[in-house]
């Protein structure tokens, strides 16, 4: 698997001082869908953050092996936690803005954007206000918009955290078909141990600040992944697993 992006003895102070991340070395390879877990304050959100070019890395690197350009910008996709949108736009206009921002027209977008929809199960909604949706409804619209550009690397900040757990199982295999559709990169920040089994082929477990990786576990579980996954005795094995090296994480204090 060829690398995409690797984190190269990244370090992350803030200006009053404090060292959210601490020598992170970290590769991330073409088409894998990668967890980081751990503690709050870990620095999860800090290395994804850093990774979108919204954060600057205060020591190290992250390098983009093969890549030509120094702009990653338009390959990459952000999903937050909160949905963030626009609420006196439609539906259709927030997954528009990404390609209008690119200067593509509401009428060349359309095609690009139906098809956004239509993959999150939202066609049928793209005239109405977001204030009309459902809490799990919006972040479906969150996660059109950041798949209507066809990202190399999808970064997911929580997203489904505030969401009843019905409606996170669903997403997350709404998310995981999507992945394996269109093929491209996901590294996906979470405080659970049971979404990050069930979502990753490689779980990331950080160490309580400064955030230090200290356990890189391959999930070798084939995909499609259904909701009958959850209830295997292997689905459990390996959230034990991933307990356990969470737990040692968090003895490593600095």
């Amino acid at each position: 698997m060829s690398t995409l992006l690797a984190l190269q003895g990244v370090d992350k102070r803030y200006d009053n001082g404090t060292l959210a991340l601490q020598g992170v070395d970290l590769a991330i390879g073409e088409h894998e869908f990668v967890s980081l877990l751990g503690p709050s304050g870990c620095g999860k959100s800090t290395a994804l953050k850093m990774i979108a070019g919204l954060s600057n890395v205060s020591k190290g690197q992250i390098a983009w092996p093969g890549s030509t350009g120094q702009d990653h910008a338009k390959d990459i996709s952000f999903v937050f936690q909160e949905p963030t949108l626009m609420p006196w736009a439609k539906v259709f206009e927030n997954v528009w803005m990404p390609l209008r921002l690119k200067g593509i027209s509401r009428d060349a977008a359309r095609a690009q954007v139906d098809e956004a929809l239509a993959k999150v199960g939202l066609e049928q909604f793209s005239h109405v206000y977001p204030r009309e949706l459902s809490g799990g409804m919006k972040m479906r619209v969150s996660i059109a918009r950041a798949m209507v550009t066809q990202p190399r690397l999808l970064l997911m900040d929580e997203p489904f955290a505030a969401l009843d757990e019905m409606t996170r199982f669903k997403l997350n295999n709404d998310t995981l078909a999507l992945w394996q559709a269109k093929k491209f990169t996901t590294i996906f920040v979470t405080h659970s141990v049971y979404e990050s089994v069930y979502l990753s082929n490689r779980i990331i477990v950080m160490a309580a600040r400064p955030g230090r990786v200290i356990a890189d576990i391959a999930i070798d579980e084939p995909y499609p992944r259904s909701d009958a996954f959850r209830t295997m005795p292997r689905y459990a094995q390996w959230c034990v697993q991933v307990s356990q090296a969470l737990a040692h994480a968090g003895e490593h204090h600095g």
